[in-house]
């Protein structure tokens, strides 16, 4: 794709952020971050910049989302008219020889040593790609984007179905601290005419649909829609690039193929299936695997629960209980296994009613229990298809940044009267996890 092309579409998707600011949060944030802008609205009088040869500044200040609150709609079109110019660039320091100038990078390395292993290999025709346990509260692991490959670490996600990274273009805070993908630098990148937006439980994101090659391991999906940011929001403490979505490809807000799906249809994956196993206290170790399962990382055999339907990881809980008292689904309720949640979540009367079982000490919206009195403190057991699956209290507890233990609970808001839970990492630490695809059903087994 030519430079004009790309601009000419990224034009059209500025164009639907018009007029946005105080209608949306999205418009909300574009008005925020174009109001720090060198050229701030202020400057309505644009066209004596377009005569005073400051057509580029102009330009550069609407794709960073200056401007957008006056005149949005004259500089978009101003710019789709100018796209046949090219900007001029200057070419930075990078970061690297800006350390070493400075004799400095040898001192960066030896501090910050780790990398995740690139490794992933085929074990009786299952792809296994290792996994960064980050405190416990996420886990990363590593793909690649484009020709020749840049690469991301992204958060592996059954709650979603869209792959996204940060573009160049996005400016967001969280940005700043990511890795973004260049375009620019990728032979095999297309452009699709398509915008959309993802809400999450811990933050947002805008952006523009684009086409390239993306590597999990040793599976190549070619042409593989994703994503490619350019506003987000809510993720600023979270160290990762992005997330790759791996549930059902009806809930894809890109309405876009899902690369698990493609690599299914193109027989790139032996069986339909891919299973978690995810450490604890912060070990090494976790993995996320493709196309079988690797049964070394569980114990005894699997137990599969069929979903509750086709399109969702969710399966049907029979009964959740602690002291040997029934504290909630005692009619049944749905459950959603949720491997980019990092908490248990239910319904806020019900949650509270946990945190006052196990005796906790509200400060905020955090819940805190004495250390000394972690494995002391009571299982919360869920029986699904008749097998129970209990979480002890060192399962459910971590501690902050001041070595003080909090319970991992929160309160879930949903729009439906309908029991609805969220199976986080806390219960998938516990039982490693496989879900079939071929077969609509989750199979849990005892973690190593």
């Amino acid at each position: 794709m030519d430079e004009g092309s790309f601009y000419r579409e990224l034009c059209s998707f500025f164009r639907s952020f018009s007029g946005l600011k105080g209608k949306t949060k999205v418009g909300q944030s574009i008005y925020n971050w174009g109001s720090r802008s060198p050229l701030h609205a202020k400057n309505s009088n644009f066209p004596e910049y377009l005569e005073a040869g400051k057509k580029h500044e102009v330009a550069c200040a609407l794709w960073a989302g200056g401007l957008l609150r006056v005149h949005s709609q004259h500089l978009v079109c101003f710019l789709c008219q100018m796209l046949g110019e090219r900007v001029p660039l200057r070419r930075l320091k990078t970061m690297r020889k800006t350390l070493s100038g400075n004799n400095m990078l040898n001192n960066v390395l030896k501090e910050y040593p780790y990398r995740l292993p690139q490794i992933s290999f085929r074990d009786s025709n299952v792809t296994i790609l290792p996994l960064r346990n980050m405190k416990d509260i996420f886990y990363v692991g590593n793909i690649t984007i484009g020709t020749p490959p840049q690469e991301f670490q992204v958060v592996f996600d059954t709650a979603s179905s869209d792959l996204w990274v940060p573009s160049i273009f996005c400016n967001s805070s969280t940005c700043s601290t990511r890795v973004r993908f260049r375009h620019r630098q990728s032979s095999t990148f297309r452009l699709a005419n398509k915008t959309f937006g993802i809400m999450y439980g811990a933050g947002k994101m805008k952006g523009v649909v684009v086409h390239d090659t993306v590597r999990i391991g040793d599976l190549v999906s070619t042409d593989q829609p994703f994503g490619l940011s350019v506003v987000e929001s809510g993720f600023e403490h979270r160290q990762f690039d992005g997330v790759l979505g791996l549930n059902y490809p009806n809930l894809s807000f890109s309405k876009t193929i899902p690369i698990f799906d493609k690599l299914k249809n193109e027989g790139a994956i032996s069986e339909p299936v891919f299973a978690f196993y995810l450490s604890k206290d912060e070990q090494e170790g976790s993995v996320v695997m493709f196309g079988g399962v690797d049964h070394s990382y569980y114990k005894g055999e699997l137990n599969w629960v069929p979903l509750i339907k086709a399109g969702d990881w969710s399966v049907r809980v029979d009964s959740i209980t602690m002291k040997r008292e029934v504290i909630a689904c005692s009619d049944g309720c749905r459950a959603l296994v949720d491997t980019g949640s990092s908490h248990i979540q239910g319904p806020g009367r019900l949650i509270d009613n946990v945190q006052k079982l196990i005796g906790t000490m509200p400060q905020g919206s955090m819940h805190y229990v004495p250390c000394s009195a972690v494995n002391t403190l009571p299982s919360i057991i869920f029986t699904i298809n008749g097998i129970n699956y209990p979480v002890p209290g060192r399962a459910y507890i971590l501690k902050d940044s001041r070595g003080r233990c909090y319970t991992n609970f929160k309160k879930k808001i949903v729009r439906t009267s309908t029991e609805y839970w969220v199976l986080g990492e806390p219960f998938l630490r516990l039982y490693f996890s496989v879900f079939d695809r071929g077969n609509d059903r989750i199979g849990l087994a005892p973690a190593v």
